[in-house]
């Protein structure tokens, strides 16, 4: 089942509450959020304080992708503001299945993240035990990127390994992805479909999200 998160990167955070009702309004159930730490990406984007008060201020299934190196160290931190899901990387550990444990432990859903020049082969094994796979459609670390084509093979061979091991993880993709090639995304088995500047950037937030939702509407009976 095709479902949006949009990021909160490309929000305007004068208007953040405001926009975040927006999604609340048209059911928008995850909410995703980017935290950059200026080492395993070269920026630095928002972090617990705001990560809390959006907790505050919304229901919304919080879908917290962290780009931190050894995020093992914040687990207790980010569980405690109030995150959902909380994706880490694989290539930011050398602990991934600690990590794992660590976020299974306090009652939170995993997801494990790979870069677009990470195989997938080599997350195969871990998937039985997170709930989502994050596959990035762009180098991370930066807004309103380019898409990239061949994020789409590794979507597919993912959800052919899911469904021929009867695993359960979604699978999530991040990146360059607008209304020109979200079909494509879904059709090539995502579940989770993360937009940031494509929704953000227009002047009518809700008409913009309206027609994803029709859209999924086709995917979803």
């Amino acid at each position: 089942m095709a479902k949006l998160s949009p990021s909160v990167l490309n929000a305007d955070f004068t208007r953040l509450g405001e926009q975040i009702k927006i999604l609340e309004n048209e059911k928008v159930p995850y909410l995703h959020i980017d935290v950059m730490d200026g080492m395993f990406v070269p920026n630095i984007s928002m972090g617990m304080p705001i990560i809390k008060s959006i907790r505050k201020f919304t229901d919304m299934v919080l879908d917290v992708h962290l780009m931190i190196e050894r995020p093992e160290r914040y687990i207790d931190d980010f569980v405690e503001c109030g995150c959902d899901i909380i994706n880490f990387h694989a290539e930011a550990t050398n602990d991934i299945e600690g990590c794992i444990k660590k976020i299974k432990e306090k009652g939170k859903k995993v997801g494990i993240t790979i870069k677009p020049q990470t195989s997938e082969e080599e997350i195969f094994k871990y998937l039985k035990d997170v709930d989502l796979v994050l596959v990035m459609s762009v180098e991370p670390g930066f807004g309103g990127q380019k898409f990239m084509t061949g994020s789409l093979k590794k979507v597919n061979r993912i959800a052919e390994y899911i469904k021929k091991n009867s695993l359960s993880a979604e699978i999530e993709i991040d990146g360059g992805i607008s209304l020109n090639n979200i079909r494509e995304v879904i059709n090539a088995g995502t579940d989770v479909i993360v937009v940031g500047s494509a929704i953000f950037s227009k002047q009518n937030i809700t008409e913009e999200i309206k027609k994803y939702q029709s859209l999924f509407k086709e995917y979803n009976r």
